[in-house]
């Protein structure tokens, strides 16, 4: 087996590697001045079962794009040099959000980035909670496994509620099934009850609307649960909507901790006690260091792609990974 770990994400790379007892394997990077790049293993990937990590959130240091691109080509000079398999360790997905068509000429981009991987001959492409799961089953044709992470928030859930009621909580319809299998997952791990909750909103040309609002929420810690945190302000919103209905506390919880411009509101905001997100891309310990005054717990999620790479490298059963019944 090798596996690799391209410039941005070296850190959750090493925390994998890490957790499958080994080291990551090196490779080159090289920029140019025109901003053209070349990445290559340097070692032979000949017959070899490989596995490359990239998490694609766009920062200051390289967009979107950028990693995608290297992320592209890496795999594509794998194969090119003899691989046998390659996956993808795709811990956040770039384009995810944009899965359909909701206005006149839309771009499909969930698909197009699965065409993208596709073509340079990725075997599998494993993903950290994606925006929109069926979307992102429907839109590859190569193998594709979707961890789950409400395990990894389960305990934290507990610790944060104390004796306090709990209600789990979505801050928009899209979000509700997410937040109603965390709500069923916690229950199952703890034996504890817990409610369920979650308001309306829509969003077109930048502007969001939409009051419904759905749960008991008096008197609870409120979770909100989302996929991602961008600049806070879906949160923030759900946030306002619990207190002024009696919530006694209000915990927010991502997978992906993207923190993008605009983001000082929701770090500085009273309404939310606690942050909680994993290290699944590298704004997160970026934003701890540059906002120290945020409230914010980052939990690791090195050790739950180790052990998917570990059971896929040996050929063996993820499904209690994936968060799926029997």
């Amino acid at each position: 087996m090798r596996l690799f770990a391209l410039k941005g994400s070296e850190d959750l790379g090493a925390a994998v590697a890490h957790a499958l007892w080994t080291e990551l394997d090196p490779h080159e990077e090289r920029d140019f001045e025109d901003g053209e790049h070349k990445a290559r293993p340097l070692v032979s990937v000949r017959g070899e079962d490989v596995y490359v990590l990239h998490s694609l959130a766009g920062s200051a240091a390289a967009s979107a794009n950028d990693r995608l691109c290297k992320l592209l080509f890496f795999i594509a000079a794998c194969r090119e040099n003899g691989a046998e398999r390659v996956t993808a360790l795709v811990p956040y997905l770039a384009y995810s959000r944009k899965d359909r068509q909701t206005k006149a000429r839309d771009p499909v981009t969930t698909r197009y980035v699965a065409q993208l991987f596709e073509a340079v001959g990725t075997d599998r492409v494993l993903v950290v909670d994606v925006h929109n799961f069926a979307a992102f089953q429907n839109a590859f044709r190569c193998g594709t496994i979707h961890l789950d992470a409400r395990r990894l928030f389960c305990p934290i859930i507990r610790s944060l509620a104390d004796d306090m009621l709990i209600t789990i909580f979505s801050p928009d319809g899209g979000g509700v099934k997410r937040a109603q299998l965390l709500k069923e997952t916690f229950e199952a791990d703890t034996g504890l009850e817990a409610g369920f909750g979650f308001m309306e909103k829509r969003r077109s040309r930048g502007i969001v609307t939409g009051n419904l609002f759905a749960g008991d929420v008096k008197g609870s810690a409120v979770f909100i649960v989302d996929d991602m945190i961008n600049t806070g302000g879906t949160t923030l919103r759900a946030a306002v909507a619990c207190r002024e209905r009696g919530a006694e506390a209000v915990y927010a919880l991502a997978t992906h901790g993207l923190f993008g411009e605009g983001v000082e509101e929701l770090f500085e905001s009273p309404l939310i006690d606690r942050i909680v997100v994993t290290d699944s891309v590298a704004a997160a310990a970026e934003a701890a260091v540059r906002y120290p005054q945020a409230r914010l717990d980052i939990v690791p999620v090195g050790p739950l792609i180790g052990e998917a790479v570990r059971r896929l490298h040996t050929h063996g059963s993820i499904d209690d990974l994936l968060g799926m019944e029997d």
